[in-house]
């Protein structure tokens, strides 16, 4: 075994300092505004971000905070942090948190790594995102290696790849939700984050497959290697296998979409209308494309999700949470982080 010396950064996507609207407004600005994230061209996010959007959204979203907050701040932040902590009782590294947007910063993260050990020669970098999307994972990295560069630090920086279909991560996923399968329901929906469907053709590397026929994630590809969907539909194949789950007992969705572009189907707000027109009563609801709970999942998903299902006729709706600080999960990320140690380079961005 090499002896360099190393740490490592976990990297999720942020939070608001506070519930305040001054604050949920930064936020969103530094949010919206990534190229990534609206792929327009600058002048026209501007607009669209600084002139419509963030002033209409600043306030509902702070409302939206305010119901999921907790006495020691955002739930997102609270329990990345209380991640962090279980994995450093498990690793030797340092380990540091840093958000794409708000606080703690990347900058913060890199100098925490360099406090604890100032002559560090190699960091591993892990997002918090189990699947490719530029909105999310490729803007994570981006981010990271344009810091950097920019600081020009001495220490090699690599990244775990996209976990969605690891065997540790496949393993962690399902046996958190299995205790939640003792009950009984009539349906899970997997419901991800959606993006819009010109982002899944935008990171098609071959140009030519993405969403170019009904079954295009079926059909082996290169694109599959940044094509959310395809990874999304993996997750949830390989986990519904390993549970043992029957075909007609589950399905997919995505939810969180933002203005009138196409976004991929199907809408998980719709599902939730519909389903118990549909004889579907008693819904399991999780939400994998998260590893930590936020307000997507505590607000959007467990509070105004559960809402439109129960008053749309359904009787009984639970989301399972995230993974958070499950042990299995720990257990998981520890492991790429002792293999990193050992040279290893299965789990590693090429």
């Amino acid at each position: 075994m090499t002896t360099k010396k190393r740490g490592v950064i976990l990297m999720n996507l942020g939070s608001p300092d506070s519930t305040e609207v001054k604050d949920v407004r930064r936020y969103l600005m530094q949010f919206l505004m990534d190229k990534r994230v609206i792929d327009y061209p600058y002048i026209f996010r501007k607009i669209l971000v600084g002139a419509i959007i963030v002033p209409f959204r600043a306030s509902k979203s702070a409302e939206a905070y305010k119901t999921i907050w907790t006495k020691e701040g955002s739930p997102l932040i609270v329990f990345t942090k209380q991640l962090r902590d279980q994995l450093q009782m498990s690793v030797t590294e340092p380990v540091a948190v840093a958000m794409r947007y708000g606080n703690p910063t990347m900058e913060a993260a890199y100098k925490y790594v360099l406090d604890q050990m100032p002559d560090v020669e190699e960091v591993l970098a892990i997002p918090m995102y189990p699947h490719y999307a530029m909105s999310s994972y490729e803007t994570a990295v981006e981010h990271a290696r344009e810091i950097y560069r920019k600081k020009k630090y001495r220490f090699n920086l690599q990244f775990v790849k996209p976990y969605y279909n690891d065997r540790d991560y496949i393993h962690a996923l399902s046996e958190h939700m299995r205790p939640y399968l003792q009950q009984d329901y009539d349906h899970i929906l997997f419901s991800y984050h959606g993006i819009p469907e010109s982002h899944l053709k935008k990171t098609d590397v071959t140009g030519h497959h993405c969403l170019q026929s009904a079954d295009c994630c079926q059909v082996n590809s290169t694109a599959h290697a940044t094509c959310y969907r395809h990874q999304c539909l993996q997750t949830t194949k390989l986990v519904t296998e390993q549970l043992q789950i029957p075909k007609n007992k589950y399905s997919y969705s995505f939810q969180s979409r933002l203005g009138r572009e196409e976004w991929l189907k199907p809408y998980t707000d719709f599902r939730l209308q519909d389903m118990p027109k549909e004889g579907i009563k008693k819904l399991l609801i999780i939400c994998p494309a998260f590893v930590s709970d936020c307000l997507e999942t505590l607000e959007e998903i467990a509070i105004r999700g559960k809402e439109s299902f129960l008053s749309s006729g359904g009787e009984s709706f639970e989301m399972i949470p995230c993974l958070n600080t499950d042990q299995l999960w720990v257990d998981a990320i520890a492991k790429w982080v002792n293999e990193f140690a050992r040279g290893e380079q299965s789990m590693i961005l090429k």
